[in-house]
C-alpha cells in the first residue's frame, strides 16, 4: 500500500515538474519563443523618433565647464595621491592582482 502511494506521488511531482518546465520554456519574451509579436508601437514617431532623420536632442547645447578640470584633479589628489595627474589606474597599477 505504502508502495503504491509512493508510485503515484512520484508520478505527481513528475508531472508537475514537466508542466513547469514547459510554462518556463514557453513563457513570452523566452529566447525559444520564436512566434512574431506585433509592435503596438510600430511607426509611432513618439517612441521610436523620425527614423533616418536627425537625432532629436542634437539641439540641447550645454556650456562646458572650465573649473571642471581643477576639480577633477583636486578629487583625484585628495583620493589617490596623484600628482602627476595620470589615471589612477595607470600611474599605480593594480596591487589587487
Amino acid at each position: 500500500m505504502i508502495v503504491e502511494r509512493m508510485s503515484k506521488l512520484k508520478k505527481y511531482i513528475q508531472t508537475l515538474v514537466f508542466a513547469g518546465l514547459v510554462l518556463c520554456v514557453s513563457a513570452c519574451g523566452s529566447k525559444y519563443n520564436s512566434i512574431e509579436q506585433k509592435d503596438p508601437n510600430a511607426g509611432s514617431e513618439y517612441v521610436y523618433g523620425n527614423i533616418g532623420g536627425p537625432p532629436l536632442q542634437a539641439g540641447n547645447d550645454y556650456p562646458a565647464d572650465p573649473d571642471a578640470a581643477t576639480r577633477a584633479a583636486a578629487i583625484r589628489e585628495k583620493m589617490f595621491g596623484d600628482t602627476q595627474g595620470a589615471e589612477p589606474g595607470l600611474q599605480q597599477g593594480n596591487p589587487g592582482q
